[in-house]
């Protein structure tokens, strides 16, 4: 099936692991132009060298820190009129305790969480209405839908950035511009690999116990944690010609781990 993004110019902010990189494979796959932005140089080529020889797409790293206003000026600078946007970003710190919190981490959270694709939308949504067609999606986390005290960092930032992103997607829509929101549960990206690889090293565990232990504690229904890029299929879908008439949505992707009828 032809989504219809051949040679479109895909910005994807935080893509060299985890869901972000994911997404860029999906959209390299579909024959998009794609530029990759990360701040850790070796890993960034490294991810986008790969995704060049598996799809044979155009695939441009961009070492910047999208949180800043010179890393954002250094990105918009390679790539400044992006007709596909994709957020995402290295998680903050689990939180399992709320009154352990400093005001930087919270200050950190909101400038990478919140701040940073806010500003990113500003920069390009105006192009993208004066060309009739834009696509953008926030790879956030299912905590900004069902809070929980230990995603306190991620889940109340993310929950304003869909706030705002809904809002702005009611404005942009006549343009053929849509937005939106994909809330990811548990899945092996980098972080949850590191964070639960040191969980089971201190339990005398094996990675695999501890994340059964984790899925079954929060009854995750399907009883795993997801696979990256599964997400990264959705983001396309999202980017796709099809999806013209799918905007202000936030899709909870977490093996069924909360409840909800809608």
């Amino acid at each position: 099936m032809d989504i219809g993004i051949r040679g479109r110019k895909a910005l994807i902010n935080g893509g060299s692991a985890g869901m972000g990189r994911s997404a860029a494979l999906a959209l390299a796959r579909e024959g998009a132009d794609i530029f990759v932005t990360a701040r850790t140089e070796d890993r960034l080529v490294a991810a986008c060298e790969e995704i060049a020889r598996e799809t044979g797409a155009s695939v441009t790293p961009v070492c910047a820190d999208h949180s800043s206003d010179e890393g954002r000026q250094r990105i918009l600078a390679a790539c400044p009129d992006p007709d596909i946007l994709v957020g995402t970003c290295a998680p903050p710190p689990m939180t399992p305790d709320y009154r352990d919190v400093t005001d930087e981490q919270w200050r950190s959270a909101i400038d990478i969480s919140l701040l940073s694709p806010i500003r990113f939308m500003r920069e390009v949504l105006d192009g993208m209405v004066e060309r009739k067609w834009g696509r953008i999606v926030n790879i956030a986390t299912v905590a900004a839908k069902y809070p929980a005290e230990i995603r306190l960092l991620s889940g109340s930032t993310r929950a304003a950035l869909a706030n705002y992103t809904v809002a702005i997607s009611k404005v942009v829509a006549k343009h053929n511009v849509v937005i939106n929101n994909l809330l990811p549960g548990m899945h092996h990206s980098a972080f949850v690999e590191k964070q639960f690889g040191e969980r089971a090293v201190a339990a005398g565990k094996t990675y695999d116990e501890v994340v059964q232990e984790f899925a079954q504690d929060w009854r995750i229904a399907a009883e795993r944690f997801g696979d990256c890029d599964d997400v990264g299929a959705f983001v396309a879908m999202f980017c796709s010609e099809q999806a013209n008439y799918i905007t202000g949505q936030s899709l909870v992707i977490d093996g069924g781990a909360t409840t909800s009828v809608f």
